[in-house]
């Protein structure tokens, strides 16, 4: 069995390495101090197991596998983590493993026997998507950042920077800082990761960050537009407009 360890602490690394060495028939291809490295790592060595930190800067742990699974990688994943036991309650109801910091050499044994198992079982027993533990591990709190690969380049937006979000079939755009990005994801999907109060469903086809917002106009046969403050007119169906006005009834 090939592995990887993916840990921004030095320590945790030489944890997780001197737990292995009791195992010879697992190699550690290459360790990891972040997740960009963690990507390239993976395209390098193709892994059957990664040892995953989830709290990292650049990259967190769920946005290296969303990022791997847009991909068609994923390999067998063993969290090493430091969330607290609430949140990992949910990993556990995906059959997720996880090594919550510090762990014994007991655990870590069970773990990796854990990780074996999922491995002889793939395809039998698909591993949960990236998205689910990340929504999972939140509890409920809304996204920050939305990270978007197009081909080996990628970009991690802001929600802060992020203006708007168009549906295109099992994509959205993404409009931030005068660019589009791509990103394979449905909007309904990502509607649900994304602070309500701040970003609105307008329309079926999009979502508007309530900051960029200037007035919503409508024309004599009742068709509404949103006006951004960069002049953007975006379309506001009725639904999208009750939605709206809620919110500012609300204020």
């Amino acid at each position: 069995m090939k592995a990887l360890i993916i840990d921004d602490e030095d320590l945790a690394r030489a944890v997780v390495r001197e737990h292995l060495a009791a195992h010879p028939d697992v190699e550690v291809a290459a360790e990891c101090a972040n997740g960009f490295e963690a990507l390239k790592a993976v395209a390098l060595h193709q892994p059957d197991l990664i040892f995953l930190d989830i709290q990292m800067p650049k990259l967190d742990g769920f946005e290296v596998l969303e990022l791997l699974e847009a991909e068609g990688k994923r390999p067998a994943v063993v969290f090493v983590t430091a969330y607290d036991q609430h949140a990992l309650r949910a990993f556990e109801a995906h059959a997720v493993d996880y090594l919550l910091k510090p762990f014994s050499k007991e655990r870590f044994d069970t773990a990796l026997a854990k990780a074996r198992a999922q491995q002889a079982a793939h395809p039998a027993v698909p591993a949960p998507a990236a998205s689910e533990l990340a929504a999972a591990a939140r509890q409920g709190k809304p996204l920050e950042r939305v990270v978007v690969k197009d081909g080996p380049k990628v970009t991690v937006v802001h929600l802060d920077h992020l203006d708007w979000v168009q549906a295109q079939d099992d994509y959205v755009l993404l409009r931030t800082e005068g660019r589009n990005l791509l990103k394979q994801q449905t909007l309904a999907s990502l509607e649900t990761q994304l602070d309500s109060s701040r970003f609105i469903r307008i329309h079926r086809s999009y979502i508007l960050n309530l900051d960029r917002l200037v007035r919503v106009e409508q024309d004599s046969k009742e068709h509404r537009d949103a006006i951004l403050r960069d002049g953007t007119r975006l379309p506001v169906s009725r639904a999208g407009y009750q939605r709206l006005r809620e919110l500012w009834e609300g204020d």
